[in-house]
């Protein structure tokens, strides 16, 4: 895990969809459906929180492994950061 501190770029943001019932990441000219770990881990993106912290937090939240959640929480950054989505403050 690294010390970045990610948070949604500019024009990046959580919206949820009241027609289906699901949250999106929305970004310039792109929309990615979130399931609930996901979501989870993209609110807790907010340029404060270290990557640890945020797997900390959520590995409390959902009874898990720290382990297995920080493993979930780099690979869905990584993706994200490859997408323009998420930037490390």
């Amino acid at each position: 895990m690294t010390t970045a501190k990610p948070r949604l770029r500019a024009g990046a943001k959580l919206k949820h969809d009241r027609h289906t019932d699901r949250w999106l990441l929305l970004g310039p000219e792109r929309a990615l459906d979130l399931g609930e770990t996901a979501r989870a881990i993209v609110e807790l993106c907010d340029g404060v929180r270290t990557e640890s912290e945020i797997a900390k937090v959520l590995a409390q939240r959902f009874d898990a492994p720290t382990a297995k959640i920080e493993d979930d929480v780099a690979r869905l950054l990584t993706e994200l950061r490859a997408k323009c989505l998420v930037e490390d403050a």
